[in-house]
């Protein structure tokens, strides 16, 4: 069942209305439920619920460990502290559209199923494109992105935007250098594979080793990029060569081919990201909250008679600890995989 709850003004299922209510309702819900089935959000964004007006994402650096102390030797004091923060707010999100007394009167089937239908899709078309739109403005390397006319920020909790060449540390260079998740490389069997070690050796702020295991490719809808990530991990032999040569990289990606980022990523580029879901889950890097799942009202409109639908969610989204991603195909970073 889609997450939409639906309310109703008084008299509705007395009036001329009424028999149009329940069939729009299950309408609207059908096509949340199948929306929500479709949705990449949860391939790409920690989803989760809130209960304030906002949230606060933080990590603890990693202790030293253990020592080696001898024989009744005594305990070395260890400790860890705050390492950077997030915090992200909630935005309201609206929308509506109406139905006239004569629609409802002259039973126009496919006017009642055609509004209901575009407003459902216009919600979660909305969440898509505001994903979309964050990643692709990090993918730009730019720390924030104007979506529908509002500013969202862009950046990770060590206020760097999301693909960055030199990501600090908490604890400062000396502990751990700056570090970089974003590489001019175009995909390609060998990058794909330099990518991943790349990641592998990502570290904490105290300069511990993370344990990251890639999991997700992610690219938008370009037939080029496509067919070179398909050639790459869709054959067991070595993709370049004539050879018997083991591809060892056939059958581990989950590939994510994402439409709704080629409107928010420069034209003529083809970037990729790879990114660890696992990691990505359990500490907070690209986190989506949903404050108040959509609230559907309907209502008679006293001036035209018209029944209108009202929708109102609450949600954000941002990057938190940037280490779940990395990225390639990106003209202006400073740092290459191969070669460099």
């Amino acid at each position: 069942m889609a997450h939409i709850t639906f309310s109703e003004g008084s008299n509705l299922q007395n009036s001329i209305y009424g028999n149009s209510q329940a069939p729009i309702r299950l309408f609207i819900e059908k096509k949340g439920e199948a929306y929500e089935q479709q949705s990449m959000l949860p391939e790409l964004f920690n989803i989760s619920t809130s209960k304030h007006w906002g949230e606060k994402f933080t990590t603890m650096t990693a202790m030293d460990g253990f020592q080696p102390v001898g024989e009744n030797g005594s305990h070395p004091v260890d400790g860890m502290q705050e390492g950077y923060s997030k915090f992200l707010e909630h935005t309201t999100w609206k929308d509506s559209f109406s139905l006239s007394r004569e629609i409802i009167e002259d039973s126009k089937l496919m006017d009642l199923k055609k509004k209901p239908a575009g407003f459902v899709a216009a919600y979660y078309r909305t969440r898509e494109r505001f994903g979309a739109s964050l990643l692709g403005a990090a993918l730009k390397g730019n720390t924030s992105t104007a979506f529908s006319g509002v500013s969202f920020d862009t950046t990770t909790a060590d206020g760097k935007c999301l693909f960055a060449d030199n990501h600090t540390s908490k604890l400062g260079a000396t502990i751990q250098p700056d570090q970089a998740n974003r590489f001019t490389d175009a995909f390609s069997a060998d990058t794909l594979a330099a990518l991943e070690c790349r990641m592998q050796d990502f570290r904490g702020d105290n300069g511990e080793v993370l344990d990251i295991t890639p999991s997700t490719i992610v690219i938008p809808n370009d037939y080029a990029l496509k067919k070179a990530v398909f050639a790459a991990i869709g054959a067991d032999k070595d993709p370049a060569t004539a050879n018997n040569g083991f591809n060892y990289t056939f059958g581990r990606w989950n590939v994510v081919v994402w439409q709704y980022l080629n409107q928010f990523i420069t034209a003529g580029t083809s970037p990729w990201i790879l990114l660890d879901k696992k990691y990505n889950d359990d500490n907070a890097g690209a986190v989506w909250l949903d404050r108040t799942p959509l609230e559907v009202k309907s209502s008679i409109d006293e001036d035209t008679d018209a029944n209108v639908w009202r929708g109102y969610a609450r949600f954000t989204a941002g990057f938190n600890d940037w280490r779940f991603a990395a990225a390639g195909g990106i003209a202006g970073a400073s740092n290459t995989l191969i070669g460099g």
